[in-house]
């Protein structure tokens, strides 16, 4: 198998890259994270013109590349820790509107996403769901030609920023069965909806979005009514396919700055790196990284695979894998920084922490481990 990258995808890998490392130095990241907005609009229009915001979307409206260059993005964002909501909007919205969207919705929604005119977030999670996709209670019925939804949402991705909300309501069936669920495109400011907005642990923008009596039109349904768990199953596997990716640039990015560190912090008259204790711990840190980054290739690859079943325990295998490589690849960065490691200042423990809010996210490591097992 060639694994090497075409022109195209080396162009759009080298133009993240030198971003991440010359446009977004962790000062400017601090600022952007304290600020109310959470990110820069003058980098998101900056994306739209790269064409990064057009990853994974049609060519009918606009759109480049698939899983591979999505796998190349989120790498290059995990580098840069880039706060700017390319997750919630080019890859869950992008890939819900995609996967379950009639054409003249993705004509509507993903020209203006790839012109960076408008955000989306996806609000699938709810209090007690944990990581169960099916576990929803927010309602859609139907009245007067369209729906009324009524619910309340939580840990929404990008929602405070949102102009658009991707919403799973149920229209039939009992709680937590998969048949049943639907699929709403929501305009964030319609009357009903309310988002409180705050900073997860990593500092990017997530928020709870209510929804008290929202009414949406018959073309508010984003694919076949009460079909959409299969569609929200697809759309979750191809972002797991783009965290794996994401983490791989964090994990990167602490296994160079740690082993910088040890080559130059002097500790009885001689480099750290010289201590073989070290070297053996450094040494399994590599380790971790190749066997993440394969993983993430092997998530992106079966990222499209048409057995539903197939590609789910792939996304599963490489979430748990990538889960347990970052918390030892971290733990370790953290460790061998000694005291600094544990500081605002230095940006080894902002890179774990968002390498934790990854783990966290659509399933965590144990978990993946377990359906992994069932599968």
């Amino acid at each position: 198998m060639d694994l090497s990258f075409s022109e195209e995808q080396q162009l759009l890998k080298d133009s993240i890259d030198r971003f991440a490392k010359e446009g977004y130095p962790i000062d400017k990241r601090r600022k952007l994270v304290a600020s109310d907005l959470g990110y820069d609009e003058a980098n998101w229009k900056m994306f739209a013109e790269q064409g990064w915001l057009a990853i994974g979307a049609p060519e009918a409206q606009g759109g480049i590349g698939g899983p591979i260059e999505t796998m190349i993005l989120m790498e290059g964002i995990g580098r840069g820790l880039i706060v700017e909501p390319i997750f919630p909007t080019v890859v869950l919205g992008g890939a819900a509107i995609r996967i379950a969207g009639s054409d003249i919705q993705k004509a509507k929604y993903l020209a203006d996403v790839v012109a960076g005119k408008t955000k989306l977030a996806l609000a699938y999670a709810e209090r007690q769901s944990r990581f169960n996709l099916a576990d929803v209670k927010t309602t859609a019925k139907e009245e007067a030609g369209g729906y009324v939804l009524d619910g309340h949402k939580v840990v929404v991705f990008g929602a405070p920023s949102a102009d658009t909300l991707i919403v799973s309501a149920r229209t039939s069936g009992s709680d937590r069965s998969k048949s049943g669920i639907s699929l709403f495109l929501v305009d964030a400011k319609a009357k009903g909806v309310s988002i409180r907005g705050y900073r997860n642990v990593d500092g990017q923008k997530a928020g709870e979005v209510k929804l008290a009596g929202v009414k949406v039109g018959a073309d508010a349904l984003l694919g076949v009514k009460d079909k959409g768990y299969g569609a929200l199953e697809e759309i979750v596997d191809h972002a797991i396919a783009a965290l794996c990716a994401e983490a791989v640039g964090c994990m990167q990015v602490l296994h160079d700055s740690t082993l910088d560190y040890i080559k130059t912090r002097q500790q009885f008259g001689q480099p750290i790196g010289r201590f073989q204790a070290l070297q053996h711990r450094m040494a399994d840190v590599f380790v971790a990284l190749e066997h993440a980054r394969s993983m993430a290739i092997y998530a992106a690859i079966n990222a499209e695979e048409k057995s539903a079943k197939t590609r789910t325990k792939a996304m599963s295998a490489a979430k748990a894998a990538i889960g347990q490589a970052g918390r030892l690849i971290g733990q370790e960065a953290i460790q061998m920084h000694g005291g600094m490691g544990m500081t605002d200042e230095l940006a080894v423990g902002h890179y774990f922490k968002r390498m934790t809010m990854i783990d966290m996210t659509l399933g965590n490591a144990d978990y993946h481990l377990q359906r992994f097992a069932e599968l």
